[in-house]
């Protein structure tokens, strides 16, 4: 479990200078550099609006300090035709990890998703991610089936079928 004291809420604009680093650590460990700027425009539309768009949750120590973040967004699902929670944001700060800490952000943005009529709670991670796998299978998540893909929303590609 956590340790005494641990605290962790939606963050608003006064948790955006300890945010920030947290989720510029975040995208380090992914190995992809959107500017501060971005990240705070990011955060700044889900505090303006988190009924529509989500959410960021922080967790502090007894002193305040920043532990780590979670960033829920809200969609829909056909196949289950409901609300459901997107958990697109992990991070736990590297002194703060093997307390239980991320299992308690797990949970806290499952209570969000009930909270906001969700019938389920969905994400993902790198494959090679192995110890976020292993606290995933700690607390009873199933592994998907599904494969990822995305695609670049700017100019479109030219089609490979041929005539």
């Amino acid at each position: 479990m956590t340790q005494e004291g641990t605290t962790i809420r939606r963050a608003d604009e006064e948790d955006l200078p300890d945010l920030l680093p947290l989720m510029r650590a975040y995208c380090d460990f992914y190995r992809v550099a959107p500017s501060d700027a971005d990240l705070l425009a990011l955060s700044r539309a889900l505090i303006s609006d988190p009924e529509h768009e989500g959410l960021q949750l922080i967790a502090r120590d007894g002193d305040g300090r920043p532990l780590g973040f979670t960033t829920l967004y809200w969609s829909w699902s056909t196949l289950s035709a409901g609300r459901e929670g997107v958990l697109n944001d992990l991070y736990v700060a590297p002194e703060a990890r093997g307390g239980g800490l991320a299992e308690s952000l797990i949970e806290a943005s499952r209570t969000r998703c009930r909270e906001h009529g969700a019938a389920n709670m969905t994400w993902q991670t790198a494959k090679d991610n192995r110890r976020a796998q292993a606290v995933y299978q700690r607390i009873g998540a199933e592994r998907s089936e599904w494969l990822d893909f995305s695609l670049d929303a700017g100019e479109p590609r030219p089609s490979r079928r041929s005539s």
